[in-house]
């Protein structure tokens, strides 16, 4: 995200604001300009006497503006950092009256997860004025990839997009578990080498063989066999295959597949562009275009909107994972 480069760059650069509200469904990126900001504004030997880190469910407004106000000692800033801010929703309009006059020696940074300031609300408009607000929005699921991609160039290394695929499979968007994985995997894998799916099945234990994104890719081929392999592991290992992981994959490939065959322009970078897919999976859609009518997509499609609902327990009694995977299978062939 360019506004945490933004952000990282002039704090190194020691241009400080005196408040920074850090807020949004995206954790990760609110933990990082925090950490950022308690590494590098004061020395090892200042942060004792002036950084410190209060969470919000154990103060409340008054103590923290209380600590805001002191002066720094033997050093030009103190830090004050609010973890769990968002436990103060109820109250956090209070701080506006400090927010318009912040203490320019301390740097007071919030961490506001999960949730978002009302515009227009004062305090938002004074931090506006005088500090750095900024929201930390999730990713989409497609959107992850690249963004795997990105963070492991900066470390200088490289992934195949199949490999991304998986990880974004297993770890879903949550981009902390992606980066802690990725740390591994960085200490394992030479800067000139790849990771490659095989590294992943070796590293982090996702069979590179047996699992939802090469499920995919034999349903759309029509791999009966393949398909059938994997559906029976998948029902052999319920935990680490949960089936509403499965159908949720499977109805967004029918669902892309469906606006590709309404697509005039079948060009990779266009239906990339579209369907908002890595270019490297446009053959995929080509295949499965030839295999699946747009008629044959529309039902199969209400097959799963009602496959889903049996997983829920509507429509059918208890039905075991297992008994689901069968007729999914049968759905789809």
């Amino acid at each position: 995200m360019e506004g945490v480069k933004e952000i990282a760059k002039s704090i190194s650069e020691g241009q400080y604001k005196p408040i920074y509200f850090l807020m949004g469904d995206e954790p990760y990126y609110i933990d990082k300009i925090t950490e950022h900001i308690a590494n590098s504004v004061l020395s090892e030997e200042e942060r004792g006497f002036n950084q410190m880190t209060l969470y919000g469910k154990e103060t409340n407004i008054d103590e923290i503006v209380g600590n805001a106000k002191r002066y720094p000692m033997m050093a030009d800033y103190q830090v004050v950092v609010v973890k769990e801010a968002q436990h103060l929703s109820r109250t956090i309009e209070n701080l506006e009256p400090y927010a318009n006059q912040p203490q320019p020696t301390t740097i007071l940074v919030l961490c506001y997860k999960y949730k978002k300031l009302d515009k227009r609300k004062k305090l938002y408009k004074s931090i506006q004025k005088n500090g750095q607000l900024f929201e930390s929005k999730k990713l989409y699921e497609n959107q992850v990839s690249d963004w795997i991609r990105k963070l492991l160039q900066g470390k200088g290394k490289k992934i195949l997009p199949k490999a991304s695929a998986m990880l974004v499979e297993y770890l879903g968007t949550d981009l902390s578990k992606i980066s802690n994985e990725l740390d591994k995997l960085a200490l394992v894998v030479a800067d000139d080498a790849e990771i490659s799916p095989q590294i992943i099945e070796q590293y982090i234990g996702i069979s590179k063989d047996y699992n939802n994104f090469e499920l995919k890719k034999a349903i759309g081929e029509r791999d009966l066999s393949k398909a059938s392999r994997i559906i029976n592991y998948f029902s052999q290992n319920p935990k680490d295959n949960p089936f509403v992981v499965t159908i949720t994959l499977i109805n967004t490939f029918f669902t892309q597949l469906l606006q590709y065959h309404g697509l005039s322009d079948h060009s990779p970078k266009n239906v990339s562009r579209v369907l908002g897919i890595n270019p490297y999976f446009v053959g995929e859609f080509q295949i499965a275009a030839k295999n699946y009518s747009m008629k044959q997509i529309s039902q199969i499609l209400s097959d799963l909107r009602e496959l889903d609902l049996k997983s829920k327990g509507l429509g059918a009694s208890n039905m075991s994972q297992s008994d689901l995977l069968k007729e999914l299978f049968a759905k789809v062939f």
